[in-house]
């Protein structure tokens, strides 16, 4: 691992040293660095790192509360068993999006995904505000300004998804925009490389479409056959991949 150095303070991330040196020890722990070997104690972080006690103890603080790291009596720092994990903090899953293969990973996601979204779509064809439609309908209009080069695929097809979230007007699918923000960054990268460009205009328009006339059943099977597609296109990869047995593989 690399010194981290203190940033400046036209830093536009607006990081210090403490945020630093989490990034550097939570993206070590998930791929796998500390798999053979001890977590290093907190004077071996110290000197390695070039920084203070305080900084090191917030950091760590910070890594246990995202269940990465535990600590015992005798035995000092340990990392955690990947079931501890909160798969739910997005740094943790950014982290595991950044394994060499995640492919299983994004399957289980997409399955995750496919028990929320719909449901969520049906609410917001219940509910929706006029408001919240437009949002919506603004998302999938970046869609096809994306596909016509005028926007950006990625961030298009994020804002859609999220704008159905918070249409649901549930503060529990709502608060799931996060997550789906974050693993959809590498969802949609690995899937456009599998499709044809803007292939999935049309199913989102069925999604908007649905939740504009009010029609949840509609709306929940539309979001159902997207992402069930999308599934689809991680199981051609998923399926040649071996989950591994151990702890720290779990969660592949």
């Amino acid at each position: 691992m690399t010194e981290i150095e203190e940033p400046s303070v036209a830093d536009p991330a607006g990081r210090n040293l403490t945020f630093g040196l989490l990034e550097v020890l939570g993206r070590a722990i998930v791929v796998g660095d500390y798999r053979d070997r001890p977590f290093p104690t907190e004077a071996e972080i110290v000197a390695q790192h070039g920084i203070s006690r305080s900084v090191t103890r917030e950091a760590v603080k910070m890594l246990a509360a995202k269940g990465l790291l535990g600590a015992r009596r005798k035995q000092g720092t340990f990392v955690r068993p990947q079931e501890a994990w909160n798969l739910f903090d997005t740094d943790v899953l950014r982290w595991l999006l950044e394994r060499p293969s995640s492919v299983i990973l994004l399957r289980r996601f997409s399955q995750l995904r496919i028990a929320v979204e719909p449901a969520a779509c049906a609410l917001a064809a219940q509910s929706a505000s006029v408001e919240q439609q437009a949002a919506i309908g603004a998302g999938l209009e970046r869609m096809r300004a994306a596909h016509r080069g005028e926007d950006d695929t990625l961030e298009s097809d994020i804002a859609f998804h999220i704008a159905v979230l918070r249409a649901s007007n549930n503060p529990f699918f709502s608060q799931f925009r996060d997550v789906v923000s974050t693993a959809l960054r590498t969802s949609i990268r690995f899937t456009n490389r599998l499709s044809r460009p803007g292939a999935s205009i049309a199913d989102h328009a069925a999604v908007h479409d649905a939740i504009l006339r009010r029609d949840a059943d509609a709306a929940r099977e539309a979001m159902a056959s997207l992402i069930e597609k999308v599934l689809v296109l991680i199981e051609r990869h998923a399926g040649q991949e071996t989950e591994p047995n151990s702890d720290q593989g779990s969660v592949q």
